[in-house]
């Protein structure tokens, strides 16, 4: 009985997953979307759509001469002819970026397109933008926030986030032959040039950890592009060890089939810094001030589950928060309203990675041995 039990519930859990699958997306919903649900999140039959397409016109319209995207962009709204003839103007302005999935988001739903309509304009546009991650890349493997460069921080070695983890986890999928992007044919040296710089981005991350006494621990949200030391960012963001930004470079690491022994000691070294460094019996709550303000305040849980700081100093590994004065201070308490609820200062997030260290360990010990 059990097992017809167990038999119907999975029938259901299918069913209902192919019925998500399969929704219709009704004429124009598209429009009231986020972009990046648009971009990659669609049912696969809409990207062959006519929607899809004049989407995929602005996406056009949109690359910059360098061939990646801008940031912040509702590409999917329609375009006014006088907009459209500035956009064109500005194709060879500084603009392209990988910060916030920018670029690898406008490649990800240029291949779905083409997957569904086999248009050669958006092979060729997916080919400038591939084009545009290996020109952009330094030559110490890091990838800056945007290219052609800018000045200022966003010249940095970028993991703030997530942007040099999403631009290898793109070539990662390039290299490895991802149905997703088969119709596009990918040449053989594109995909030699993607493998050589996926190896010279992980020697990078190794050349970036930051090691303490001789012990590898975990990564700044940006690394001096020379000299690859910690750096800061905007007045607020301080170099410092980031414990969020490394957890996805950490994931990145531990995906890799047939790790090398650099690997296994950046992960471990990185891992043990996460155990040290956790924060407990702590939660943050949402409140109302004496203002009438909405507030962030930390507050003593001993059942919590366990948080980290985002920033953390250099010298001590304790948590410290800044206003945009950028003067380190060692409680959300002490930092100004604005900066203490537009800002995440705490993370949950390297749990993922010490729930799955010990799994990854067991996995490649006889590679290590």
């Amino acid at each position: 009985m059990k097992k017809f039990y167990l038999y119907l519930v999975l029938i259901g859990l299918t069913t209902s997953f192919i019925s998500a699958q399969n929704k219709q997306v009704k004429s124009g919903e598209y429009l009231s979307m986020k972009w990046k649900k648009v971009a990659t999140k669609m049912p696969s039959e809409w990207y062959g759509s006519d929607e899809a397409k004049l989407v995929a016109e602005n996406i056009l319209i949109y690359q910059k001469n360098a061939g990646g995207w801008t940031k912040n962009k509702n590409f999917h709204r329609e375009i006014s002819e006088s907009k459209k003839e500035e956009i064109i103007r500005d194709k060879s302005k500084v603009g392209a970026t990988f910060d916030n999935g920018s670029t690898i988001t406008e490649l990800r739903f240029l291949a779905k397109v083409h997957s569904n309509t086999n248009d050669d304009l958006y092979k060729q546009a997916f080919e400038k933008g591939l084009d545009y991650i290996f020109i952009s890349q330094y030559e110490n493997g890091g990838w800056p926030q945007f290219f052609p460069l800018k000045g200022g921080y966003s010249t940095h070695i970028t993991y703030n986030d997530n942007a040099m983890v999403n631009i290898m986890e793109f070539l990662k999928e390039i290299i490895s032959g991802n149905k997703e992007f088969a119709s596009l044919q990918i040449s053989t040296d594109r995909k030699v040039k993607a493998k050589k710089a996926f190896d010279h981005g992980v020697q990078c991350i190794l050349n970036t950890q930051i090691i303490v006494d001789g012990k590898r621990t975990i990564w700044c949200a940006q690394h001096d592009e020379f000299s690859l030391a910690p750096a800061g960012a905007r007045s607020y963001e301080l170099a410092s060890f980031s414990g969020s930004e490394s957890v996805g470079v950490v994931l990145l690491l531990m995906s890799i089939d047939n790790p090398s022994e650099d690997i296994f000691a950046s992960v471990d070294g990185a891992v043990q810094w996460f155990e040290n460094n956790k924060i407990e019996g702590i939660k943050i709550e949402r409140v109302i001030n004496e203002e009438g303000k909405k507030d962030r305040i930390v507050v003593e849980d001993k059942n919590a589950p366990p948080l980290w700081g985002r920033f953390c100093d250099l010298e001590t590994s304790k948590p410290f928060f800044c206003s945009r004065d950028g003067i380190k201070r060692n409680s959300l308490a002490e930092i100004s309203h604005n900066r203490r609820n537009g800002y995440g200062w705490y993370t949950n997030k390297p749990e993922e990675v010490l729930k799955k260290y010990p799994e990854w360990l067991a996995k490649n010990k006889l590679a290590r041995n």
